[in-house]
């Protein structure tokens, strides 16, 4: 009898470390007689229906983050396969080519994305396969957390109370030692032009940031010694340099929640750090809310999560003014100051992501889909769920429970949270020398009584 084959199908899950998926296979390919083996797939999938094209930045990351998963498991005697194509096609045929027995992945969460895996895990169980999903990326599982009377919430401070009153996440899983691994013909990275080339415009990335596993557990440690005793005092400001900057590594799955929440709690759940703790550990519930959002509205980054924002009159737009946003020439400062982080290091500080969103969407009034692209093709840390979720809550479609339409002044929003002009300085320091290309009253007035419209329309 031939040895147990298992392939684990690794997506957003970058990871060795609390890797349900990986761990399930290598503990079932030890508990076989005579050993198991074990192959990891990492399917590059732009071509199933309904599945989203990575933005330039996220391909850049990727490239990394694969680079160093697949050095990662070489180490421990395993290997990396690389296939493109459509997931439905490439699966199935890795797992003839090595003699697959059983499938494992973590699961995932779009609509599309579901889709594809539960016809695939119903196609390979009817062919005879063990194939087994776990939860990785998120704490708490969509359908677990519901209202009382059994509907998805749609506001999220009840929505966490209603997390924090269910038992606590697990414990993250420890990482494979060794992997007996089997190999299958791979693609080779390069092959797939995920970098920039001509131009190359990955400087700012390459210097800011270190994709991988390793670098992502690095960060949280710091974030947890150095920042984390400031958070909740200096989180909203962009020059204080206390954020986490684990939303990339979140994103690509080289850390986990679990890993985070655990850690977090042991390094500060009480003492003097305690409230920044539990503030940081509310914004992971921020990212939960927003994919289980996505989860019960799986057309979140092309339709209104609220139905009556349908009416909001979008005046058609005007590409000077989209460029002089993309391009952080806008004349509000740290509106621009935002911009230009963002081009040059593939993120941008929370607090300025909402006030350059709401300039966007109230003051240029430009529709929120515009901005939700733009943030998809330059953001590391694009994700399906948090992109489109925090761009409708911005632009008054999404889930927020405030009772007005939220129009952030970004001179208010300066003198609050970078009153030295430190963060402006920085990042756009001629900004002074360009004229505003809008009037901030005006347009406030004129996004005010566009929502006159929504307001009848309910």
């Amino acid at each position: 009898m031939s040895a147990p084959t298992s392939l684990v199908w690794l997506r957003d899950d970058l990871r060795l470390a609390d890797n349900p998926a990986l761990r399930a296979a290598v503990d079932r390919a030890a508990a076989a007689d005579g050993g198991g083996r074990v192959a990891v797939l990492f399917v590059l999938d732009e071509e199933s229906d309904g599945i989203r094209p990575l933005g330039g930045a996220a391909r850049w990351w990727l490239h990394h983050s694969v680079a160093e998963l697949a050095t990662r498991l070489a180490d421990r005697g395993g290997s990396l396969v690389l296939r493109r194509g459509p997931a439905a096609e490439v699966v199935p045929a890795v797992v003839a080519e090595i003699g697959a027995d059983a499938v494992f992945w973590n699961r995932r969460y779009g609509g599309a994305e579901r889709e594809i895996d539960t016809a695939l895990k119903t196609a390979l169980r009817e062919d005879g396969l063990t194939v087994e999903s776990f939860g990785a990326s998120l704490l708490f599982e969509p359908w677990t957390v519901r209202t009382g009377s059994d509907s998805p919430y749609s506001v999220f401070t009840p929505f966490w109370n209603a997390c924090l009153a269910l038992p606590a996440p697990r414990a993250p899983l420890p990482e494979p030692r060794t992997i007996d691994g089997v190999s299958a013909p791979s693609d080779d990275l390069d092959d797939w032009a995920l970098l920039p080339t001509a131009p190359d415009w990955a400087g700012g990335l390459r210097e800011k940031w270190e994709p991988g596993e390793l670098a992502a557990r690095r960060r949280l440690r710091t974030f947890l010694s150095e920042d984390l005793g400031d958070y909740d005092r200096a989180r909203d400001e962009p020059s204080a340099g206390v954020t986490s900057q684990l939303s990339p590594r979140l994103r690509w799955g080289e850390l986990s929640p679990h890993t985070v929440w655990h850690e977090t709690i042991e390094a500060a759940g009480s003492g003097a750090h305690a409230a920044s703790a539990h503030r940081f550990l509310s914004e992971i519930g921020w990212r939960e809310f927003a994919w289980h959002t996505l989860f019960h509205f799986p057309d979140l980054a092309t339709r209104n999560w609220r139905a009556s924002f349908d009416a909001f009159p979008w005046p058609d737009v005007d590409p000077s003014h989209l460029d002089a946003w993309q391009r952080g020439r806008t004349g509000v400062p740290l509106v621009d100051a935002g911009m230009r982080e963002l081009w040059e290091t593939g993120v941008m500080h929370n607090r300025v992501r909402m006030v350059t969103a709401s300039f966007l969407t109230k003051n240029l009034a430009i529709h929120w889909r515009e901005g939700e692209e733009w943030f998809w093709d330059t953001l590391v840390d694009a994700d399906a769920a948090s992109n489109p979720f925090n761009w409708q809550w911005v632009a008054g479609s999404g889930a927020d429970a405030a009772p007005y339409f939220r129009i952030f002044n970004p001179e208010r929003q300066a003198e609050k949270f970078d009153p030295h002009g430190s963060y402006v300085a920085r990042w756009a320091p001629d900004s002074a020398e360009i004229e505003p290309i809008v009037d901030l009253g005006e347009t406030r007035r004129a996004a005010l009584a566009a929502y006159e419209h929504v307001k009848r329309a309910r």
